[in-house]
């Protein structure tokens, strides 16, 4: 019975010595977490800050990469005329982005986006 008692006495020491070492090693990694994770939040603060200082750049791009292409499928205008009325067509609607017009240069959302873009 002595050497089931010794057995039994040498497993726990073994089971206690391997969670002590578990613990000091989780306690490692989470320091080792936390001094990480200091390097992410700069990286994400410098690419925040880098994409707002890109935005005011959005104005001025070309809002229609098939402007003034012979398979823009934006340029299709219909026009009609009743007698000695002024004509009417659906090329106002189309006309600025059909020409490569940005942000800026649109009537409405031109003034918005000055408002709103640094």
């Amino acid at each position: 019975m002595a050497r089931h008692a010794a057995s039994k006495n040498r497993r726990r020491a073994v089971l206690r010595a391997g969670l002590t070492v578990a613990a000091a090693g989780a306690a490692l990694g989470a320091g080792g977490a936390a001094a990480n994770a200091a390097v992410p939040v700069e990286a994400a603060t410098g690419l925040v800050t880098n994409s707002v200082s890109g935005v005011g750049e959005l104005k001025s791009l070309q809002l229609h990469p098939l402007a003034n292409t012979g398979v823009d499928p934006l340029d299709n205008a219909v026009g009609t005329q009743v007698a000695d009325f002024k004509p009417v067509s659906t090329a106002m609607a189309t006309d600025n982005i059909t020409k490569g017009q940005a942000i800026e240069d649109l009537p409405v959302a031109g003034p918005a986006a000055a408002s709103l873009l640094p």
